[in-house]
């Protein structure tokens, strides 16, 4: 069977190879990056209990300040095709340790860790370009389900964070190590790809595979597979673009601890389905997002999950079945109406979404309304030059008045910037 892989690979290769294309030339350099810079008011308290004691909690308020991505972006020519790419990326500003003398305590050395945050590499990988419409890439890619893993820029979307309705369910931005297969034909674009599959003691209640994707280890586990497709059709004389884009993947046997779920011989299939929409004419831009999301086996995964050792970094909830999520948005550059765009752009939007994280799921499992959440937000983005954004945005997370939760207002600033620097 390797044999015949082999030869369709050899014979993909010498196909693509003989087609025209102009690469490149060997030794460019370049060099960029995105970053967001948030400060944050709630009218809601961030105390864990808040959906439990919702009475206690009533009036409560908090404010935040962060750098939620920060990101730096290299790649470099090789030539004849061959090209590298990197993202390093920085949440919340990193995080930091230091060595400190305790005076109080003999002026021992103590190491404490100084603030929280993470470093990623988010993107590592190889390509090979054949033509346009075939490229190969391996290494640490994009899995781009959804609009946002797709066109995640923070000049991409107009709220101060990434859209809750998507972020909140997918890994965001989904980043594996595989290889893609990617190409352009026109007005279509296709993408396919082969990683590994998702960590099922990762999965959770409140935000489904969220966490699934990101490995706690030093390496990512490999006992499954999955793979995943994306298509998008741009319309250019409306201007629009639409994609569809699909995951298919097992979970539970890529648990490191893969015998407590084999025993049950449970599978923990996800399968993720997407449809997103952009229109954008300069003046205008409008966006919309329908995501869809199953899992098999919810019902005994949850069983088993609620099991697993406290220590470890299993989530140890319930798990649903079916998740749903959607969100529309428009803007109207309101500098437009009185010929000032020399000033830049300044973008008027309103937003609406909706997503529950236990859309379905087992009978003999308890929901709660927290779960299901419908998003209203409105504001302003601000785009001096194309690659600079400073954004206001208000937001209002509400619950169903028949779980009698506080609903949850935040008032978001945010400055972006996205661009390369040397190219």
């Amino acid at each position: 069977m390797y044999k015949y892989i082999c030869l369709i690979i050899l014979g993909l290769v010498v196909t693509v190879g003989t087609m025209a294309q102009k690469t490149p030339e060997a030794g460019k350099f370049v060099f960029g990056g995105y970053g967001e810079a948030v400060a944050q008011r709630m009218w809601y308290t961030d105390d864990v209990a808040r959906y439990a004691y919702p009475e206690t909690h009533k009036g409560d308020t908090h404010g935040r300040f962060d750098l939620p991505h920060v990101v730096l972006y290299m790649g470099y020519e090789f030539g004849k095709g061959w090209r590298l790419s990197s993202e390093i990326e920085f949440e919340h500003g990193g995080s930091g340790s230091a060595y400190e003398v305790e005076y109080e305590e003999a002026g021992e050395y103590e190491h404490e860790t100084e603030k929280g945050g993470e470093v990623a590499l988010e993107q590592f990988w190889i390509e090979k370009t054949f033509s346009s419409k075939a490229n190969l890439r391996m290494g640490h890619i994009i899995i781009p389900i959804g609009l946002t893993n797709a066109h995640h820029l923070p000049t991409e979307f107009f709220s101060v964070l990434r859209p809750e309705e998507e972020s909140a369910l997918l890994p965001c931005t989904w980043h594996q190590t595989g290889v893609s297969f990617w190409g352009v034909a026109g007005p279509l674009r296709y993408e396919a790809l082969f990683t590994s599959g998702l960590d099922a003691e990762r999965i959770s209640s409140s935000e489904w595979i969220h966490g699934a994707a990101l490995s706690p280890y030093e390496f990512e586990i490999g006992n499954a597979y999955a793979g995943a497709a994306r298509l998008d059709y741009t319309i250019p004389k409306l201007p629009l673009r639409i994609g569809l884009s699909g995951y298919l993947g097992a979970s539970a046997l890529n648990s490191l601890k893969w015998k407590r779920y084999d025993n049950k011989n449970l599978k923990g299939m996800v399968a993720v389905g997407d449809l997103d929409a952009v229109f954008d004419n300069g003046k205008l831009i409008a966006r919309g997002n329908l995501l869809y999301g199953h899992l098999s086996d919810s019902y005994l995964l949850s069983l088993t999950n609620k099991g697993l050792p406290s220590a470890g970094p299993g989530a140890r909830t319930n798990v649903a079945s079916e998740v749903l999520s959607y969100y529309i948005e428009a803007g109207y550059d309101v500098l437009n109406l009185f010929n000032a765009n020399q000033c830049g752009k300044l973008y008027l939007y309103g937003h609406y979404g909706f997503y529950d994280s236990m859309y379905g799921h087992d009978s003999r499992l308890q929901k709660q309304g927290w779960y299901r959440k419908h998003i209203y937000a409105g504001g302003l983005n601000y785009y001096p030059l194309p690659q600079v954004v400073v954004k206001a945005e208000y937001t209002f997370r509400q619950f169903e008045e028949k779980y009698n939760y506080n609903n949850e207002p935040t008032l978001s600033f945010g400055v972006a910037y996205s661009g390369l620097f040397i190219k």
